[in-house]
């Protein structure tokens, strides 16, 4: 195999191509020569891979990997993985190539570019634990639209099924990714917890919730993005929030416009709108989530078909909400009235039974570690055995662990934390410790305070000899036997004898 070739197989191509991109690309003309054709097939390959990134200001900070997510109107933003060259910080790379929309007429292509770049500079400026976090603005080239946010896993969109402007294959974490109810539970109210903050804090409409506008991140968090059709109060801060429609138009392409499926009937019925606008369309996403991405009316795009649909909502009773848990029907049913003041506001929302659920708490807590005393973890981290218990496996490790790990950068908190850490090794595979377990306990093994952190590895030896590779025993658990061995501690030395 050719050099040409194996570059063409290299996973690490788009790295590479980001590094050098556009010296490449000029050569053939600068220097006015005919490259072979292996070079030249490999040269297009690259740049259909990352294609528009080339020379975007954001590949001079950022290197690209992978294609493995879309999002947005259309599903028009390709998200790619990315790394930032300066610190090796792992972000995520959100582009569109302005080829995708040669499609459109020169009219919507214009509106499209107009529109997509609103979403991520109104994002840049917003910051709360629920919203996407921006690492680096909007850039633009000739070519493409750019710009970075913290790890992403995937929206919503593609794990409800949504192929459209995905990697071909298709990721199979994303294929095989099933959304348990505890996830979707906390999921949906990280949204309402996002929405009382735009709705109270900024005084301004999301105006586009949908599955393409909800993003996991690399930890499974739900955040809201794409707000490309967001309406800012115009009355000042001090006085009841006033917002003004925008009009739907009909000469204008639908994907440069907010998604009809979620669409709040009074932004085209009276040409009205309210916060309770968005809530209309969270609880049209919470019925498509619930449904794996089936939508209570399809309107295919259409106005007309949307107003037909709209009549439909007087008539809506539970029946017609048969699939949704028992505690969220009542509230998705006055949520999708035609009513807007029938519908419960994002704080009420965020109060209601059906998120009094042990797991969201668990994980709610979780996200807010950093917030607490340490006698509150304790007592915490105490009774988080029993729910470990009731919670999915990948839940656990890709939620909780991370959570738990930054604990370790308490001394105090260690004695607590580190129980629960061993217990989810036990659910752990062997790959599965070394890769997301091992590398946070080889800081620990070399702490000698507390002396609770000994006791319990002494306690839990067993485990770790039965999980840790040969080498990492040698280089990392053996070194903390001899020096619980020349210990003061009486308990530590009784310990340290009585491994088997």
């Amino acid at each position: 195999m050719c050099f040409c070739q194996r570059l063409l197989k290299d996973k690490d191509t788009p790295t590479l191509i980001s590094r050098r991109t556009i010296y490449i690309f000029q050569v053939p003309a600068v220097l006015n020569v005919q490259l072979p054709k292996c070079i030249m097939d490999m040269l297009n390959r690259l740049k259909s891979t990352v294609g528009g990134l080339i020379g975007n200001p954001v590949t001079r900070e950022f290197d690209v990997g992978p294609h493995i997510a879309s999002a947005g109107p259309g599903h028009l933003w390709r998200i790619y993985e990315g790394t930032k060259k300066t610190t090796k910080q792992k972000v995520s790379l959100f582009y569109l190539e302005k080829k995708y929309l040669d499609k459109f007429s020169r009219k919507d292509r214009e509106k499209l570019l107009e529109t997509l770049k609103i979403g991520p500079t109104k994002l840049t400026k917003l910051r709360h634990p629920n919203l996407l976090v921006v690492e680096h603005p909007l850039e633009e080239s000739r070519e493409s639209l750019a710009f970075a946010t913290e790890p992403v896993f995937a929206s919503l969109s593609n794990l409800l099924g949504c192929r459209e402007g995905m990697p071909s294959p298709v990721p199979q974490e994303v294929t095989d990714h099933e959304l348990y109810e505890v996830e979707i539970k906390y999921g949906l109210l990280q949204l309402t917890e996002a929405l009382k903050f735009l709705h109270n804090n900024v005084k301004m409409i999301h105006g586009n919730i949908c599955p393409e506008n909800v993003i996991l991140n690399a930890n499974g968090a739900w955040k809201l993005a794409g707000f490309d059709f967001f309406i800012q109060s115009s009355n000042p801060p001090d006085q009841p929030a006033q917002f003004s429609v925008r009009e739907w138009e009909d000469d204008v392409t639908p994907v440069a416009q907010p998604n009809l499926n979620f669409f709040a009937p009074e932004y085209i019925l009276t040409l009205n709108c309210d916060t309770a606008s968005d809530l209309f369309s969270l609880g049209m996403l919470m019925y498509a989530t619930v449904n794996k991405g089936k939508v209570l009316y399809d309107n295919n795009e259409n106005v007309r078909t949307f107003k037909q649909n709209v009549s439909q909502l007087k008539a809506l009773n539970f029946t017609s909400l048969g699939s949704l848990p028992e505690g969220l029907k009542e509230y998705v049913k006055m949520l999708l009235s035609a009513t807007p003041t029938v519908r419960p506001d994002a704080d009420q929302l965020s109060k209601i039974p059906y998120f009094d659920d042990v797991g969201a708490m668990t994980l709610q807590y979780l996200d807010t570690l950093f917030q607490q005393e340490n006698i509150q973890k304790s007592k915490f981290f105490k009774g988080l055995p029993k729910i470990l218990s009731k919670l999915p496996k990948r839940v656990v490790l890709q939620r909780v662990l991370p959570c738990l790990c930054k604990e370790f950068y308490n001394p105090d908190m260690i004695p607590f934390v580190l129980p629960n850490v061993l217990l989810i090794t036990e659910m752990c595979t062997n790959e599965e410790y070394v890769r997301l377990v091992l590398p946070e306990l080889i800081p620990v093994f070399k702490l000698q305070e507390p002396v609770q952190i000994s006791l319990i590895f002494m306690q839990r030896m067993d485990l770790l000899l039965t999980k840790t590779p040969k080498e990492d025993v040698k280089h990392h658990v053996l070194p903390m036997v001899y020096r619980a061995l020349e210990a003061r501690s009486p308990q530590i030395q009784v310990s340290v004898f009585a491994i088997n």
